[in-house]
């Protein structure tokens, strides 16, 4: 019999890169894959890509952390995609369950439980956001990629396998992504990184210093989803709501990355060896894992750090500045990490789950 597996994850890239690392994986091995994640969020639109993956549907809901309507209705809505995952899940009858995370994962975690589906969570951030933190319960084991991360987690069921990097962005190709953006060979490239689902005043603030950036420096600018504005139109500055199969050549083609500090990204940054500056989520916008992620890679030396209430002024410019000027140093500093493949791990943590 064809062996079954279910991925869930969702609501931002990160929630969505491990599985699409995964995914050819395990079809490459002859198994049968499907997907549960939400109607309109970015794994929707990332899986839909991806052949011979059927992607399913079902109602969720967010917890935030100030006040709004929604969080009146979402109770409900999580209901609903249990139920929705649970009588999918019955009916499809997979092996094994991988969640990613976000807020479309514990319906489906749960779904999983009900039918006595053995469920593996993958937490990328130092500590487990609170989706991941609902979800543990139901578990059958948690894979980590930090091993600071186990002391949040039940000894008996986290095991650390450290990032999983996509294979395809160590193919990316500088002068590939020079030409795609129409950029010269002698001017340095920076590549702004606001997260899949952008970030309003970042945007803002690199829109804001655009003429002094461009008078040193080439910029891809990685925005957002509805956040493209096409008023402007410098040369040397391109933009894009995300990327796909065309990231691994503009991060080949960047000698600095400003980019959110969302643990899957840093970390593939890491591999690549491209220097950064981080400008993690403020308190007032998350739960802090970002600026804990931020925190760790500086403590190692990787990147260079700027909260996000410190961008007014010339500390933006001045950060950027100090950051590219340090590129070697950081490089240096990111020959020395080692780790054995992630992808290739997680793989047998699967395959023994499945068997059981």
């Amino acid at each position: 019999m064809t062996r079954r597996i279910l991925f869930t994850g969702g609501g931002t890239t990160g929630h969505v890169a491990v599985n699409l690392a995964l995914i050819p994986k395990f079809i490459n091995r002859g198994w049968e894959v499907r997907y549960i994640g939400s109607r309109h969020g970015i794994e929707a639109e990332l899986i839909a890509g991806l052949d011979g993956v059927e992607y399913c549907k079902i109602a969720t809901g967010k917890l935030r952390r100030y006040w709004d309507w929604n969080n009146v209705k979402d109770p409900f809505r999580v209901l609903k995609g249990t139920w929705q995952a649970y009588q999918y899940i019955r009916t499809y009858r997979p092996e094994v369950v991988f969640s990613k995370g976000g807020f479309v994962s514990v319906p489906v975690v749960i779904g999983a439980w009900l039918n006595r589906v053995p469920v593996i969570i993958h937490e990328s951030d130092l500590t487990p956001g609170l989706a991941n933190q609902m979800a543990l319960p139901f578990a059958t084991k948690v894979c980590v990629t930090f091993p600071e991360t186990i002391e949040h987690v039940k000894q008996r069921k986290s095991i650390y396998v450290g990032a999983v990097v996509r294979s395809e962005l160590l193919l990316g190709s500088r002068s590939r992504g020079l030409n795609a953006c129409g950029f010269t060979r002698t001017k340095p490239v920076l590549l702004f990184m606001g997260g899949s689902q952008g970030s309003k005043r970042l945007n803002e603030r690199i829109r804001s210093s655009l003429p002094k950036l461009l008078e040193q420096y080439q910029i891809i600018h990685i925005c957002g989803k509805g956040n493209i504005d096409s008023s402007i139109t410098y040369r040397g500055y391109r933009q894009y709501e995300y990327m796909k199969e065309e990231l691994g050549d503009a991060l080949a083609a960047a000698e600095l990355v400003i980019s959110r500090a969302g643990s899957n990204a840093i970390f593939e940054y890491l591999k690549l060896q491209i220097p950064m500056l981080l400008i993690p989520l403020s308190m007032k916008a998350s739960r802090g894992d970002q600026i804990q992620n931020a925190s760790s890679f500086q403590s190692a030396g990787y990147c260079h750090v700027l909260l996000e209430e410190e961008m007014e002024g010339t500390a933006f410019m001045d950060a950027i500045h100090s950051a590219y000027a340090n590129k070697e140093v950081m490089r240096e500093k990111m020959k020395h990490y080692r780790q054995d493949d992630a992808i290739d791990q997680l793989l047998d943590v699967i395959d023994s789950v499945a068997e059981r």
